[in-house]
This record gives C-alpha cells, structure tokens and sequence, in this order.
C-alpha cells in the first residue's frame, strides 16, 4: 500500500459546511450577503425602482427638487461606483465558493477511495462465500448420490 492509499484508509469524513463556517470573517459574510441579495430579482427590482424614481424627480421636478438634471451624469457616477464596489464583493464570495467546492471535491474523493476498497472487501467476500456455497452444495448432491435411502434429497 502506497502513502496515498495509506492516507485514505485514515480519511475522516469531514462536514464541509461547518470548517467553511467556523473559518469564517465579518467580511466573508458581508461578501456573501452583498452576492446573495446582488444576484436576485429583488435587487432588480428595487433597483429599476430607485432609478426610475431618481429620473422621475429630475425630469418632473416633484418638489422642486432637481439635483441631477437630464443627462444624469449624477446617477451614470453612481451606478458606476457601484458596478465598481459589486463586482470585486461578488468575486470574493464566488472564490470562497470555489474553494468550498474544491474541499467538496477532495473530501468527495477520498469518501469514494474508500467506499470503493469497502466494497471489495465485500465483493470478494461474498466470492469466497459463494464458492464455499457451492463445493457444500457438490458435497451434498455427491452424499444424496451415495446414499440412495436417503429419499429427502431427491427433487
């Protein structure tokens, strides 16, 4: 047995979720947080929602507030800034994602090594007791054979 086949035969399987949990930062779950809600239709929604009233304020003058006329170069800034802050928060969390995923993976491997020289074992147990099965059922068929009395035997 190599080193690798030792190392699996020792595996522990391990709960993904809670390592990733207990490793866990404030800022890891922000990330999560901001990538969750950022790739919903809620946020879509509300989004349209504040945009179309941020035009209708500066087109309308509702109030007399006009704080960003037409060409809204106020808004183009803020949907700029926030593109800009979104896209690496959203990165981060598909990276702890892919790490998670990668742990998954190896821990999903080496469940399977194992499940798989388990299942041998069975496999060529059940070979062993199968033949046994057989040679008793040769040495029963030879007996009744031997022993003509013996009418139980005969089908």
């Amino acid at each position: 047995m190599n080193k690798i086949d030792e190392k699996n035969e020792d595996y522990q399987i391990k709960n993904v979720n809670n390592t990733f949990t207990e490793k866990e930062s404030w800022g890891d779950r922000v990330a999560d947080a901001v990538a969750r809600f950022g790739g919903s239709w809620s946020f879509i929604i509300s989004f349209c929602i504040v945009l179309f009233i941020w035009m209708a304020l500066n087109v309308v003058h509702l109030f007399g507030v006009r704080f960003d006329p037409y060409p809204f170069i106020l808004l183009n800034l803020f949907l700029s800034c926030v593109a800009a802050l979104q896209a690496p928060i959203i990165m981060m969390s598909q990276n702890r994602q892919a790490a998670r995923d990668h742990l998954d993976a190896e821990n999903d491997y080496h469940t399977n090594i194992v499940a798989e020289r388990r299942l041998k074992r069975v496999e060529k147990k059940l070979e062993q007791q199968s033949r046994k099965i057989d040679n008793l059922l040769e040495l029963l068929e030879k007996q009744a054979t031997h022993n003509p009395q013996n009418k139980e035997w005969e089908t």
